[in-house]
């Protein structure tokens, strides 16, 4: 299976970062392939609601979204990887999410499979639920198949998530796939 991970947390060494490559390396091991795409690295503009596309055609900005719509549409798997920001996702990640209008129907056709990785320094059990439902409606609306998510509660610095048992959940399913 052909794997790409939006990793979208602008600390490019945190822990965003580290619960991705130890999805990665689970499911390299299990013989799948797998990108990291570091989406914030890439200029990518807001979507203006133009709607010129139709939902499914060339969008009239002309930035690295492009690269994220070729690769969503030629592989198997989505990976979001996010920090909690505000109780949501990045957003860098959010451009990206919003930018999928373009491509709505090719993304729906795929029935990709699905992941969320997302790390949060708190660790209240209430933490993660806007951006689980978030995620879960995404999935929903296009048609993904959710693989699993690792919500990563308390995970403040990299020396926490290290310590803690989110990188080796993170490997665990990428593993499982």
């Amino acid at each position: 299976m052909k794997i790409v991970v939006l990793m979208a947390s602008p600390n490019t060494d945190g822990s965003t970062r580290i619960l991705a490559e130890s999805f990665a390396k689970g499911a390299e091991e299990g013989g799948h392939s797998v990108e990291i795409i570091d989406v914030c690295t890439l200029n990518i503009a807001p979507c203006t609601g133009c709607v010129a596309c139709g939902y499914e055609g060339d969008c009239v900005q002309h930035d690295d979204n492009e690269i994220i719509r070729r690769k969503l549409l030629s592989c198997d798997m989505v990976v979001f990887a996010t920090p909690l920001y505000y109780y949501g996702m990045s957003a860098q990640l959010k451009t990206v999410v919003d930018r999928f209008c373009a491509y709505n129907s090719s993304l729906n056709r795929r029935h990709l499979k699905s992941a969320l990785l997302t790390v949060a320094w708190n660790s209240q059990d209430w933490t993660f639920e806007a951006l689980e439902a978030h995620y879960k409606t995404l999935v929903r609306y296009i048609n993904f198949e959710d693989m699993g998510m690792v919500l990563g509660y308390g995970c403040g610095t990299p020396s926490m998530t290290r310590a803690g048992k989110y990188p080796e959940m993170a490997y665990k399913l990428g593993r499982s796939l």
